[in-house]
């Protein structure tokens, strides 16, 4: 009788161990499944596609100077400012401190449906910090040619109209600083000035 309970008991363990193989298989099935899935997961994080949300990424784009703070980035010319006694500013009007950059070329263009001609010099302003003003230095062909296409545009009636003369100040801001964002993606010119306006 010995003989036939140790029969059963072997067919037992024969039965036991598929089933403990199936049980081997599917734990590692799983730990490879984990690892796949931490690994992708760091991957992901690496690459930048999720991260710590408390974190943004801000743009670097130029920051507001207030008046009396140095400007990280010299706009053109700071140099020459340096020999000279450092700006003061009055207690009123913005915080925020107006750098200039004057065009060392004047425009001249005909005006639309008109024999006549405009002749302007033209500074720009920024409160932003100098890299503005670098940028309008680096691509002063491309804002010339688009300041240009802005007066052969402009009428002869508006450059008699100090209106006139104000919409053009805006458009010729608009321009720049389209320039401004097609090649570096900012703009950041405030404003348009008209060093000198001869019309002829």
């Amino acid at each position: 009788m010995a003989k036939g309970k140790d029969k059963p008991e072997a067919q037992g363990d024969d039965a036991a161990a598929p089933r403990k193989r199936g049980i081997v298989k599917i734990a590692l099935g799983a730990v490879l499944l984990l690892g796949t899935g931490a690994g992708g997961a760091y991957g992901a994080f690496a690459m930048g596609v999720f991260g710590d949300p408390a974190a943004p990424h801000e743009p670097d784009i130029p920051k507001l100077i207030k008046k009396g703070d140095t400007d990280p980035y010299p706009p053109p010319g700071a140099d020459k400012a340096k020999d000279g006694a450092a700006p003061v500013y009055g207690e009123g009007g913005s915080k925020y401190r107006t750098a200039y950059y004057s065009f060392a070329e004047g425009f001249t263009s005909n005006l639309a449906d008109s024999p006549g001609l405009v002749q302007v010099e033209l500074a720009v302003s920024t409160r932003r910090d100098g890299r503005v003003l670098q940028w309008v230095q680096n691509h002063e062909l491309a804002i010339r040619s688009a300041i240009l296409a802005q007066l052969a545009a402009t009428t002869e009636a508006e450059v008699y109209d100090v209106e006139g003369k104000r919409r053009l100040g805006v458009r010729l801001t608009r321009a720049v600083n389209a320039v401004l964002e097609e090649n570096e993606g900012f703009g950041g010119i405030d404003a348009v000035h008209f060093r000198g306006f001869i019309v002829q």
